[in-house]
């Protein structure tokens, strides 16, 4: 009688395991990223358009946001914690993660690919603009934070170069995408929008939130540009204004 034959044992390919969704620490990490995206880093984008949004209103009145958020006790303390630092986390892991995974909408050009590939690169592109964008209007020219009367011109002054105008306009676009497809990333990934129909739904949802963020954040860029500001003084008179308003720190 025939004896059975066990199987050959599979081969092993040398290199590093792709990361998997419940293995060892990647999944506490990757939960971090995720919830990150949304608190604080997504809580900190939505305050920082509407602090920008104030710029509609004129150099004096968008003066009053800055000095308001930089009259807060400990702001320091909270700017790094709940801002550098988890920008910081968020950026750095999810290049790890892009360069970990694979994108193939060469031969599967599904919509979800096609995602997975375009929150990557909006994802970049938001890391460089952020990491210019804090250098350039925190830690450069003006000290914002000591002068936020200064805060109006110094972006305007930025804004009148096309390629930063440019550059604004398309980080903009990619910012506001990668955080509306992040939310709906964030409510599938945490058992939020469980089945297909309900994740349908809430696209529309993240999708139509996007349009309006993008459209806020336009908004401001043009108050800058406008021909209505384009003699605004170098120095806004915020002493003499009463800040009782939500603050932004580092200017549009």
């Amino acid at each position: 009688m025939a004896t059975a034959q066990n199987p050959a044992a599979p081969k092993v390919r040398s290199g590093v395991q792709p990361i998997r969704a419940a293995k060892g620490t990647s999944f506490l990490w990757r939960k971090l990223h995720s919830l990150l995206g949304i608190i604080p880093i997504g809580a900190f984008f939505i305050e920082h358009l509407l602090s920008n949004f104030e710029a509609l209103k004129g150099p004096t009145a968008y003066a009053a946001q800055v000095k308001f958020l930089n009259a807060l006790p400990l702001v320091r303390v909270l700017e790094w914690t709940f801002i550098f630092i988890p920008i910081a986390y968020h950026a750095l892991y999810g290049l790890y993660i892009w360069f970990r995974g694979k994108s193939n909408v060469v031969y599967y050009p599904w919509a979800g690919n096609w995602m997975y590939v375009a929150q990557r690169w909006t994802g970049l592109i938001a890391t460089a603009y952020i990491l210019q964008h804090v250098l350039r209007q925190r830690f450069m020219g003006v000290s914002l934070p000591e002068n936020p009367g200064a805060a109006f011109h110094k972006v305007q002054m930025e804004l009148a170069n096309p390629i930063m105008l440019a550059v604004y306009i398309i980080a903009m676009i990619a910012i506001c995408w990668h955080f509306a497809y992040g939310i709906w990333l964030f409510a599938a990934k945490w058992g939020i929008t469980p089945g297909d129909i309900a994740r349908k739904r809430f696209g529309y949802i993240c999708a139509a939130f996007g349009v309006i963020l993008l459209f806020m954040g336009l908004a401001s860029i043009w108050a800058f540009v406008s021909p209505k500001y384009q003699n605004a003084p170098e120095i806004a008179p915020v002493a003499m204004l009463h800040t009782n308003g939500a603050g932004g720190s580092m200017g549009l």
